[in-house]
């Protein structure tokens, strides 16, 4: 899904060299082929990220497209305000890339893992909110944001889980994209890497119908609705707060018409106790596969009596 992104991006900016990227010192490796491709078309903000999101912001009302890169827990979570005032209130086309989205940074502790991002952005007036799960996703994603003449924020995660499309896909008012047919009466409906737990969840036992929600903000209301009107449940799946994310947006959605039994799994009110490997913290925050089908059936079994 990186290369995907790097890929993206390096056409953009051949094709159009008023495309700049910042950074704030960080994604070397993942930048080689656009310094090598467009290297007076990229700018090392160094550390200082607010000042980085004034920069795009003036570069933008000078007519740049600014791409800005950071790791999510700093963009957007430590420039909310820049973004707020600079940006989005001046409704500038600003694409915001926060990287290692979620716990995929778990050995650096809390200050580096990133799970409000999707609250905080959602928030935000003129702001696009986009989580793609693989580099199918990732492709329509960048395409969008820079077809967007507002603010865009899109969530990568570091951690690479495959594809779970089978080919290219289109994003188009915040339509949700079905990966896995299912039986009638439950659906589940993930973003980003949990699209592939939800996948696992569902091949093992659930036999649910599984959507990816690449686009968090817009989210098709009628898309929700239509979905709730054939399942008897629906659950989400975030590697993110329950609070603000994809699970708020869905409860949001549904309740315009018949609503349903919601299920909403992700990070719990609460920071991580330890640090270790992200497939530890997956499992400490109980957003594991496992865990998760867990909480399904049991969510399940409670809405039948």
């Amino acid at each position: 899904m990186r290369n995907a992104f790097s890929d993206a991006l390096v056409n953009a900016a051949k094709a159009d060299p008023r495309v700049l990227l910042l950074t704030g010192d960080h994604g070397y490796a993942l930048f080689d082929p656009f310094r090598k491709a467009c290297p007076d078309q990229y700018i090392n903000c160094g550390v200082a990220e607010q000042n980085m999101v004034g920069v795009a912001a003036g570069l933008a009302k000078a007519g740049f497209r600014p791409v800005v890169y950071g790791l999510a827990a700093f963009v957007p979570v430590r420039v909310l305000e820049q973004i707020k005032i600079d940006v989005c209130y001046e409704n500038l086309p600003v694409i915001l890339i926060g990287d290692g989205a979620g716990l995929v940074y778990s050995h650096l502790g809390t200050s580096h893992q990133s799970t409000e991002d999707i609250a905080c952005t959602r928030a935000l007036p003129e702001m696009m909110v986009l989580s793609p799960a693989d580099r199918f996703e990732m492709s329509a994603a960048m395409q969008l944001a820079f077809s967007s003449a507002s603010p865009v924020y899109l969530r990568m995660g570091k951690s690479d889980r495959g594809d779970v499309h089978a080919g290219p896909v289109r994003l188009e008012g915040g339509d949700p994209l079905q990966v896995r047919q299912g039986n009638k009466r439950l659906a589940l409906l993930a973003t980003g890497s949990m699209v592939r737990t939800a996948l696992d969840v569902a091949n093992h036992g659930l036999d649910a119908e599984v959507w990816s929600v690449p686009s968090i903000k817009p989210l098709s209301s009628s898309a929700i609705s239509e979905i709730a009107s054939r399942v008897d449940c629906l659950i989400t799946l975030e590697e993110h707060s329950v609070m603000g994310g994809l699970g708020s947006a869905v409860a949001e959605a549904s309740s315009l018409t018949r609503p349903r039994p919601l299920c909403r799994i992700g990070i719990e009110d609460r920071f991580s106790a330890k640090c270790g490997t992200w497939d530890y913290l997956l499992t400490e925050h109980r957003v594991d596969a496992s865990s998760a089908k867990d909480k399904i059936e049991r969510f399940m079994r409670d809405t039948s009596r």
